[in-house]
């Protein structure tokens, strides 16, 4: 309810006079007709008046007496170490509600004050002392609530915010995490996947590691295979991704999940290296994800590390013991030889990158598997990339929604949480959802389906209108995020791999550039549609065949697959793309110069100019030069170009004229405009 100036000034034992003032001091916003101010700010006044000197007019004294003063006095108090103290009297002197505050991206004076319980005109002083002028409804952005929270002791954190559908459909985690304050990140364990060729031993080596973890009578439960365990080791916990080989890696990478940290490499000493080794070694390459090598079947005498170690050589990985970068351990999976360095050695990769995340916020986890359980229903196995996720948590999956009702971790034993990297089972889901399909808590039910919904219209939209990878690059070129593009090569020898390999590194630019992230020998496979899709890269066939189910796989992955016959035909090809690519080349075309003479109208951003065109010629629709004393001093535009009552397009050297001026720099008579336009034309790689 509002109350006239009048009857507050009566009840204050003021006068209305008083009370203005006092409002235009605060910039306190008012009726000035009706002469009446709102509750809230009746109530802020009362705190005020009464006394000799408000806080408030002490503040503004201060300001005029100049803040330098006060920012020394800052900061000597700041390298005395008393600073921390000085917060803490002024929060206990106010009377502070909390000396935690949770906050999106802006507040008001008015919520800040609220939620605090400090005197909004001490706020409102605060931001005058800094250099802000503010009212009780000014929107304060994070970081200016952050300095003002400090000086009265507040602790200001930011709000955790819902991904959009767009960031949880591509899998983008990192705009899901957002910034996360350093203090609230913690060690977690690392998440491996062990890649490598049939038979090479990948199932065993993660049966090995799992059973060196295992007590009798510990478990406390039934276990049961989830798709991903933990171990501990050296008092350090590991997680596993207990889904051999490639595949589950390839389709979270497709739905744009970034799970892996460390992938483990399994090379049999007695076989070699592999056409899926190889595969593996791409995936690991394009992922980013740092490779160790387990050189496996050490027990048997036909073993020969070293013939690995120089055939590993071949695809960028070179041993430590030989100068290289690269982990290789050797070990007998069925003996349990070598585990424990190998796990030694998974610790040392993960302390070297410095794996962290916030336990203390609503949980973001990806889908590593989905299965119908006979007493849950449709359950996924997560892991959980950031945050805590809790039973009861309402929570979006892919188009799939639903509130967390139970939760088992891998021996099958019922947990109420699972923080940063822990892999458990959850059931309370609408349905079932992809692997690599991104978990969100949301807020409430309502909000997971809706979410859940949406994700389901744009993926029946995809399908229906589902573009190539093609038609996806050329959008990406436009948006400026492309400038390397990938490649996966199969031909009929490995001649024309090498052949064709030159060739394209022969094509010269320092700015985009073709990366054959995969190549082999033989028909184009459903493996490299998978890579191809995960990767976001064009398959190029070579003197080979295209199975037609594979073409169909293709078609519905929506990956374009090119085949060629003549080399000159693919590499034409792919410069046509890696043109697409390069920047446009800016051309400036000098027109003319012209002499203010006259100035008819100044407005905001907006001039009226009468002109002598001195050389070459104006044109309507022109940038301009300010030119002052022969120094540019800014920049602005023709909107409109008269020769006496005419609106015209061009006029030429020797002629008078009237322009009306766009920009941010007024014009004075004297001033010298040069007149230019700007071309963008494509560039060709030769």
């Amino acid at each position: 309810m509002p109350i006239t100036l009048k009857d507050l000034a009566d009840r204050l034992d003021s006068s209305v006079e008083e009370l203005t003032k006092k409002l235009k001091e605060l910039d306190f916003e008012y009726d000035k007709e009706k002469m009446e101010v709102e509750d809230d700010l009746a109530e802020l006044l009362e705190e005020e008046i009464g006394t000799t000197k408000s806080e408030t007019e002490s503040l503004v004294e201060s300001i005029e007496e100049g803040l330098e003063r006060e920012i020394v006095k800052k900061q000597r108090k700041k390298m005395a170490g008393k600073e921390k103290s000085k917060s803490k009297d002024k929060s206990s002197s106010e009377g502070v509600k909390t000396d935690k505050l949770e906050v999106g991206q802006v507040i008001s004076v008015k919520e800040f004050a609220e939620k605090t319980g400090i005197n909004a005109a001490k706020i409102i002083g605060e931001l005058m002392k800094n250099g802000i002028m503010a009212n009780i409804n000014q929107q304060l952005d994070y970081d200016t609530a952050m300095l003002i929270a400090s000086e009265f002791g507040v602790v200001l954190k930011k709000k955790t915010e819902e991904g959009s559908t767009e960031d949880i459909m591509s899998g983008n985690l990192g705009t899901l995490i957002g910034d996360e304050d350093s203090d609230d990140l913690e060690e977690r364990p690392p998440i491996i996947t062990i890649m490598g060729h049939v038979d090479h031993g990948k199932t065993k080596l993660l049966d090995t590691i799992r059973q060196t973890d295992v007590v009798a009578g510990e478990s406390g439960g039934i276990t049961q295979h989830i798709g991903a365990y933990s171990i501990e080791k050296d008092g350090k916990k590991i997680t596993f991704l207990d889904t051999p080989g490639h595949e589950a890696f390839t389709e979270m990478r497709a739905r744009g999940a970034k799970v892996t940290d460390i992938a483990i490499l399994v090379v049999a000493a007695t076989e070699g290296v592999k056409p899926t080794t190889i595969e593996a070694i791409n995936h690991a390459k394009d992922a980013g994800v740092p490779i160790i090598v387990a050189i496996n079947k050490m027990d048997l005498p036909e073993a020969n590390p070293d013939k690995v170690k120089g055939e590993l050589v071949e695809y960028g990985l070179q041993p430590e013991d030989w100068g290289g970068d690269t982990i290789m351990v050797p070990v007998s999976a069925l003996k349990g030889e070598g585990i424990n360095q190998l796990l030694e050695m998974v610790l040392l990769v993960a302390e070297v990158q410095n794996l962290k995340a916030n336990a203390n916020r609503p949980a973001v986890g990806t889908v590593v598997e989905t299965h119908l359980d006979p007493g849950l229903g449709r359950v996924a196995t997560i892991i959980v990339n950031t945050g805590t996720l809790r039973i009861g948590d309402n929570i979006v999956v892919g188009s799939a929604y639903g509130k967390v009702k139970a939760m088992h971790d891998h021996n099958g034993v019922l947990v109420k949480a699972a923080g940063p990297s822990h892999a458990v089972v959850i059931a309370g889901l609408s349905g079932s959802p992809h692997t690599g399909d991104l978990l969100q808590v949301m807020q409430d039910e309502k909000t997971s389906r809706d979410r859940a919904m949406e994700i389901e219209q744009i993926r029946k939209d995809e399908r229906l209108n589902n573009t190539s990878t093609i038609d996806e690059m050329v959008a990406r070129i436009q948006a400026g995020e492309l400038k390397v593009l990938k490649l996966i090569l199969k031909a009929d020898t490995k001649g024309s791999i090498e052949a064709i390999k030159k060739t394209l590194d022969g094509i010269d630019s320092d700015e985009v550039r073709a990366n054959i992230i995969h190549s082999g020998v033989g028909a184009i496979t459903e493996t490299d549609v998978m890579m191809a899709k995960a990767a976001k890269a064009l398959v190029y066939g070579f003197h080979v065949e295209l199975p037609a189910h594979i073409d169909k796989s293709a078609e519905r992955a929506g990956v374009e697959v090119k085949l060629y016959k003549i080399i000159y035909e693919l590499v034409n090809d792919t410069k046509n793309i890696l043109s697409g690519l390069l920047s446009p080349e800016v051309v400036v075309t000098e027109l003319g110069k012209a002499e203010v003479r006259q100035i008819f109208l100044t407005k905001k951003k907006e001039m009226i100019l009468g002109l002598k065109i001195t050389n070459g010629l104006l044109r309507n629709g022109s940038i301009l030069r300010v030119m002052r004393n022969g120094e540019q001093i800014g920049q602005g535009k023709i909107s409109t170009l008269r020769r006496v009552d005419k609106v015209v397009e061009e006029i030429k050297e020797g002629n008078e004229c009237g322009i009306k001026y766009t920009g941010d720099m007024v014009v004075q008579e004297g001033d010298v405009l040069e007149a230019f336009v700007t071309e963008e034309r494509e560039r060709t790689l030769e």
